[in-house]
């Protein structure tokens, strides 16, 4: 699977359950992607401090600091599909929050970066279940194009329908980005509530025996949160993916934190233009999902994850010298398809070496690191911006970048599951 020239093979259909999962994601996506753009377009309609633009963005991401192992855990106790739906429907509830906030024309920036923290406190347990959904439902081999099915409806749903037509809505009226955003959940909910099938993880484990899960309770709920953490740990291709991971998220999010501003005040954009530069992402990004998988045969997972980072530093140094809305967009263009095309291959290799029963726990552990950098780089951004101006963070975060190429470096050219690697290196030790 991860190893390049293998003989050609048939290419199995993914199945009717996973489309109905494609569905319910690429739905919500499109609700995503709608308050992604519109909540920091209200905040800066309130406020033109970048450390207030940046305080809504990190409400959003501080929950994986604060929620994501003990949701990893939970994940690996319960069924992942009802869980997915009933976040899906609570998700739904909080994000009508915004529209009765402009509907009654009291937003403010705590009340913005509160209903943040709350949908970001459903992407936790949303992405804990989401770790061992994939690996359920499609066998190994047909998962590095499974992921990127869901990663491509996703851009789609999220950044290339959702960021543009919200920011278009948002114009004509503020609250409606927020309405659109309610009923996507309601019917991704739906959707995932359809879905046929029991996924409760049943092979044994830490906190499990012989199949059966462990006693709820919040002793075996934090030993089971800790494994998660040690298995990460003690993995060496995990621990590695994990550090450039978060390098490159802190990158991202501290440049998606400040872009608003950056387009209004260095690029001349409106509301609009904004909008379509991030669209701009999603057109990479589609590009990379439909690239990964090929990307992966021909050159092998390791060879992949070594080559993105290079690009991504040269790519976020250009944009931020550049004047240019038009050259800006492309820059953003070619960063997405870089960025998609090294999580398809990184979740991909993720869901290969680890043990379907531990999916969630090492998922949510992997994902505090990279998305607690997220939150960090989101902080660090506006403070930058605000003291050195808007092309700082573009410009430190090329640094950063070439920082994690090196880190890239010493990941093996050809990835290969970790219980033959594991194996092959007991058999070396008995001789």
């Amino acid at each position: 699977m991860f190893s390049p020239g293998e003989a050609p093979r048939v290419r199995l259909p993914l199945g009717s359950a996973f489309r109905m999962v494609w569905a319910s994601a690429t739905l919500s996506a499109i609700g995503d992607g709608m308050r992604f753009v519109a909540l920091p377009l209200l905040a800066a309609r309130l406020s033109g401090d970048p450390r207030d633009i940046a305080l809504v963005f990190l409400a959003e991401q501080a929950p994986w600091l604060l929620l994501s192992l003990p949701a990893g855990a939970l994940a690996d106790r319960l069924d992942r599909r009802q869980l997915l739906w009933r976040v899906d429907a609570a998700r739904a509830v909080v994000a009508a929050l915004p529209a009765v906030l402009v509907v009654l024309n009291a937003p403010s920036i705590p009340l913005l970066a509160a209903t943040g923290f709350l949908l970001g406190a459903g992407e936790v347990l949303h992405g804990g279940a989401w770790a061992g959904l994939v690996p359920a439902l499609v066998p190994r081999e047909e998962r590095p194009r499974a992921n990127a099915a869901i990663q491509a409806g996703m851009l789609v749903g999220d950044t290339l329908l959702g960021t543009p037509v919200g920011a278009v809505l948002f114009t004509v009226a503020a609250a409606g980005p927020f309405v659109v955003d309610t009923a996507s959940f309601a019917v991704a909910a739906l959707l995932m509530a359809l879905v046929p099938g029991d996924f409760r993880p049943r092979a044994a484990s830490a906190g499990t025996t012989a199949g059966v899960p462990a006693p709820a309770g919040a002793g075996n709920l934090r030993r089971e949160a800790v494994e998660g953490v040690r298995q990460l740990w003690h993995r060496p291709l995990l621990r590695r993916l994990c550090l450039v991971a978060a390098v490159s998220n802190l990158v991202l999010s501290g440049l998606i934190a400040v872009l608003v501003l950056f387009a209004r005040d260095q690029l001349g954009l409106d509301g609009t233009g904004y909008g379509l530069l991030v669209a701009s992402f999603a057109v990479g990004g589609l590009g990379g999902a439909g690239l990964a998988p090929r990307l992966v045969a021909g050159l092998g997972a390791g060879r992949v994850l070594r080559l993105v980072m290079p690009v991504a530093a040269v790519l976020a140094g250009a944009l931020g010298v550049t004047s240019s809305g038009v050259v800006a967009g492309s820059l953003i263009a070619a960063y997405g398809a870089a960025a998609t095309v090294w999580n398809i291959t990184a979740v991909s290799v993720r869901q290969s070496i680890v043990p379907a029963e531990l999916l969630g726990r090492v998922g949510t552990a992997y994902q505090t690191v990279t998305l607690g950098a997220g939150a960090v780089g989101a902080a660090a951004s506006g403070a930058l911006a605000h003291v050195s101006g808007l092309r700082a963070p573009f410009l430190l975060g090329a640094l950063l970048l070439v920082a994690a190429a090196g880190a890239a470096l010493r990941i093996p050219a050809e990835v290969r599951p970790e219980a033959e690697a594991d194996a092959e290196a007991e058999a070396v030790a008995m001789e």
